[in-house]
């Protein structure tokens, strides 16, 4: 499959500028509320962004997982929806799809990508295991938490170096797999936890060299790989911009190799999928299907729609062959690398190189006298909404939780105020007042204050913690 147009003209005509490959049919509006009235808002939410009403959101940048805007073709699926409750021909559409694209054998349909990670967690984690994986995800280690396991992160140190420029950091580090493997046994490690754009590093992607060598070692030691595709076209991207002989392979070309060299995957298909809601699990060995499959029906729903519509598995099949497209990613991406590099050309510290979701940035750089247990990242995310209105998130202290042996903080490497942009929503003039903001409230760093944690739920405290301003 040849590249898009615009992705040659500059080889051709020299520098040009590039366009998203969709023109807007419908709008929403959107508006800004006055800083007053933002200053209540965020005292309310307890300073954390989650808890906003998104009426008072100008512009939203929380999240990239259902957030995106759905096709004229997707729209017209959802009128195709098949709502029987067993055996929907809309599953059968997500299957086949699902099997074009990925190569994996059997489907399991869920309510979102966390119901996969469940379902997955349960099926292959015994108590006592070890699941290694190339840095954690809060939902992702909190399932294998739950099933008695234990997350050893593995990969390599670049990743937790937000300076490094290495193009792949999200590759796993194979001498710290050996170290794990020597001291544990390779009989307790049902699996290796791999994601593609790894978030909590800064959307950086893995290597098909990488993948191909942890399959190897797989292979020697009798453990699987299971992947996290959430963001995989995202990761097939920068494989085809940057690792040697992949630049004239297309994007589904260069997923579907990737993921032969895995076992199977669970999916947030409220990202690279493009619809609003939905998940998906998908493996190649009948012994995991057949345990996902009962275990779906306890918690999700029947094996052929698992929590979702027909309409809206519907939406899925089709936007899994929309996302896929070389001109959908390579725009989705340039859109997250227009905004880096306004920031860059401020100096103002993110992490890099740019990934492919989402702007990270580096708030132990950004406020180095806030001490990392006043929440410097949480403390940027309020002070950015508190500016201008736009809603960010905290990739931080708060979001890595406390040790469940010892009950304190973890303090990973990175302290990240993400902002993650949706897929098909809003134009570069959006992003030009993102930059905008972040540099007003970047000048304003030094009279920065940090916050105090005044409630702190037992799971996943990122989502409901509420703070206070010091």
């Amino acid at each position: 499959m040849s590249k898009p147009h615009y992705q040659t003209m500059g080889q051709q005509f020299g520098r040009r500028s590039w366009a998203e490959p969709w023109k807007i049919k419908m709008v929403e509006p959107i508006r800004m509320i006055s800083r007053e009235a933002r200053e209540q808002a965020a005292a309310e939410a307890g300073y954390n962004t989650f808890l906003l009403r998104s009426e008072d959101v100008y512009i939203d940048l929380l999240t990239d997982s259902g957030t995106s805007a759905m096709s004229d073709r997707q729209w017209a699926g959802i009128m195709l929806g098949d709502e029987a409750y067993a055996g929907s021909r809309n599953f059968y559409h997500l299957e086949e799809a699902i099997q074009t694209y990925y190569g994996y054998k059997y489907v399991i349909p869920t309510h979102q990508g966390r119901g996969a990670e469940h379902l997955i967690s349960q099926a292959v984690i015994q108590k006592g295991d070890f699941i290694p994986g190339n840095m954690y995800f809060t939902t992702t280690r909190l399932h294998q938490e739950l099933a008695g396991g234990t997350f050893v992160d593995v990969i390599i140190d670049e990743a937790h170096d937000p300076t490094s420029q290495h193009p792949f950091k999200g590759n796993v580090n194979l001498d710290k797999l050996q170290a794990l493997v020597d001291r544990v046994g390779a009989e307790n490690i049902p699996y290796v936890s791999l994601a593609g754009t790894v978030n909590m590093a800064g959307g950086q992607p893995v290597s098909m060299a990488n993948v191909k060598a942890l399959r190897e070692f797989c292979d020697r030691h009798g453990i699987r790989i299971y992947l996290d595709a959430t963001r995989m076209y995202e990761n097939c991207f920068f494989i085809q911009e940057r690792e040697e002989g992949y630049g004239d392979k297309s994007i589904a070309e260069i997923l579907k190799e990737f993921c032969s060299y895995t076992d199977g995957a669970w999916m947030s298909a409220k990202k690279d999928n493009l619809v609003n809601i939905g998940g998906w699990l998908a493996v190649n060995h009948a012994d995991v299907a057949e345990k996902a499959r009962n275990m779906v029906v306890v918690y999700e729903g029947l094996h052929t729609y698992g929590g979702m519509a027909g309409r809206d598995m519907e939406a899925l099949a089709i936007g899994i062959a929309e996302g896929v497209q070389d001109d959908q990613v390579a725009a989705r991406v340039r859109q997250v690398r227009y905004l880096g590099k306004l920031l860059l050309d401020w100096g103002i510290p993110i992490v890099e190189p740019i990934g492919g979701h989402a702007i990270f940035l580096d708030a132990k750089r950004f406020y180095p006298h806030i001490p990392q247990d006043q929440f410097p990242s949480q403390t940027l995310a309020a002070q950015l909404y508190l500016d201008s209105g736009v809603r960010s998130m905290e990739r931080g202290i708060v979001s890595a939780g406390r040790d469940p042996k010892t009950g304190d903080h973890r303090y990973p490497a990175l302290e990240l105020t993400r902002l993650t942009i949706p897929r098909r929503v809003y134009t570069q003039a959006h992003m030009d007042v993102v930059a905008e903001s972040i540099k007003a409230v970047y000048d304003q760093r030094e009279q920065t204050r940090g916050l105090k944690m005044v409630y702190e739920p037992e799971y996943l405290r990122f989502f409901q913690a509420r703070f206070e301003m010091l």
